[in-house]
């Protein structure tokens, strides 16, 4: 009996695997079937763990304003507004998409030409004889071209180029009513700062008022007119005033950080600003509610791409109902062939006329339609709820600018009468008559009343850029 070794693939390793994986760890062998190439060691070891990288951080680039603002002028709402709209990354991504978008109609388009493909190719090869014979080894190349062209189709390359269509139509829209989301954004933020500030200044304003309250308690106190539950009372409203200046300043530092964020500045860049009137224009919105309902359903660019993405998902449902359709090709090929023994070159070519008919895809075609049409009837119901949407986004600032005109005017009166109130309040104090609890509860009053006046001007402004939101503008319309 004669031993050789065996260099069989097929007989080599079955019988050797059991041996190397004896000498394995069964956890480990087991992992080499679970996870051949150890990416669970890149995730967190376990869901109560963070996961660390062993790699140092990213570096997040600080973004670069394209304009910087002129931070040395004070800057007015149309100034911050181009600012924004240059600036702020949303109308780049928005615009970015657009464009996107606008490469996917060029793919659509590019379904409609031939298809044209050259290859060049380098072959050696050698058959073996059966009968014995020596067969030498050939070494062919050359270079080959081959046309494809779709003639037929039933329409599945025209869905597909209507779909990108009004896609590309919902994406210019929508990227014009980022803009618009953007100048709201800027006018919010904007009003809200201003506000803030005149509302720091009232805080000021009380502040000073308690003090004044506080000087007079003490001064009745030291005269044997007043008690020291007296003093005790005006020093914890000078104490809640303080307290309420710092809340507000606060504010006024988050806000500020908003408009610079909104404008696509840094976060702590201070931007002076135009105050606004010391009376707001107020006029009386010119157009119905009626009228501006039906503006909105023209004139707002989210609404009309929501119908064009609508129109886009039928257009898909056609292209899919189209797929499982038969389809007429015409393919032609030419090639020449070069040999590197003495044989002559050769040519060749072909031209072929292929009717491609889908028998069975194993239900794909179904399905394919039956998501289209799940999308359709989804891009409706969206385009349907945001319809809904934007009439009610209109009701509620038309009527909310209506209520701030009017309590602009009330507040103003109602402010003129608690400063009134206020004075003659201290008056009284001061020469013995009245109580501090009178001038304290008349000075909260005013202060109310001060802070009411500035909400009611802050409401109209915003509304009024709400009302032109709503309504699908870019801008408040002049006449309102």
């Amino acid at each position: 009996m004669k031993f050789g070794i065996c260099r069989d693939p097929r007989i080599v390793i079955p019988v050797l695997w059991p041996v190397f994986l004896s000498g394995v760890a069964p956890a480990t062998a087991a992992n080499l079937f679970h996870d051949p190439f150890a990416t669970e060691a890149m995730t967190a070891p376990a869901p109560q763990f963070p996961w660390r990288s062993g790699e140092p951080p990213l570096r997040v680039p600080e973004p670069q304003p394209l304009i910087p603002p002129q931070i040395s002028d004070p800057l007015s709402l149309a100034q911050l507004t181009d600012l924004a709209l240059i600036n702020n990354p949303v109308t780049r991504e928005a615009w970015a998409a657009a464009r996107a978008q606008a490469a996917e109609l060029g793919i659509a388009r590019s379904l409609f030409w031939p298809q044209l493909n050259g290859l060049a190719s380098l072959t050696h090869s050698k058959s073996i004889s059966s009968g014995g014979a020596s067969v030498p080894a050939q070494t062919r190349y050359g270079p080959s071209l081959s046309l494809a062209y779709v003639l037929f189709d039933f329409g599945v390359r025209a869905g597909e180029l209507e779909t990108a269509r009004y896609r590309l139509l919902a994406a210019n829209l929508l990227q014009n009513r980022v803009l618009q989301d953007v100048v709201l954004l800027v006018e919010q933020t904007y009003y809200q700062v201003l506000g803030l500030e005149r509302l720091v200044s009232a805080n000021e304003e009380t502040l000073n008022s308690a003090g004044v309250s506080l000087k007079a308690a003490g001064v009745r106190h030291q005269a044997g007119l007043a008690t020291i539950g007296d003093v005790y009372r005006a020093e914890t409203a000078v104490g809640q005033a303080r307290l309420t200046l710092h809340r507000n300043e606060g504010e006024l530092a988050k806000a500020r950080g908003q408009l610079a964020v909104a404008v696509g500045i840094p976060v702590d860049t201070r931007l002076e600003l135009n105050p606004w009137p010391s009376e707001p224009p107020i006029t009386e919105v010119l157009e119905s509610l009626d009228l501006i309902l039906q503006q909105a359903k023209t004139m707002r660019p989210d609404l009309i791409a929501a119908e064009a993405e609508v129109r886009a998902a039928r257009a898909a449902v056609q292209a899919a109902r189209a797929a499982g359709r038969p389809r007429l090709e015409l393919a032609i090929n030419g090639a020449r062939t070069f040999f590197t023994d003495e044989r002559p070159d050769s040519d060749s070519y072909s031209v072929n006329l292929n009717l491609r008919v889908p028998l069975f895809t194993g239900f794909r075609d179904a399905y394919n339609v039956r998501f289209a049409q799940a999308q359709a009837e989804q891009a409706e119901a969206a385009r349907d709820r945001l319809h809904r949407q934007s009439a009610l986004e209109v009701w509620q600032a038309y009527f909310d600018l209506s209520t701030a005109a009017t309590g602009i005017d009330t507040s103003s009166g109602v402010l003129k009468s608690a400063k009134q109130s206020a004075e003659v309040a201290l008056a009284r104090y001061k020469s013995g008559v009245g109580s501090l609890l009178d001038l304290l509860t008349a000075q909260a009053d005013q202060a109310s009343a001060r802070v009411q006046w500035i909400q009611s001007q802050f409401d109209w402004y915003t509304s009024l850029a709400r009302l032109a939101h709503a309504r699908g503008a870019l801008m408040p319309a002049p006449s309102s």
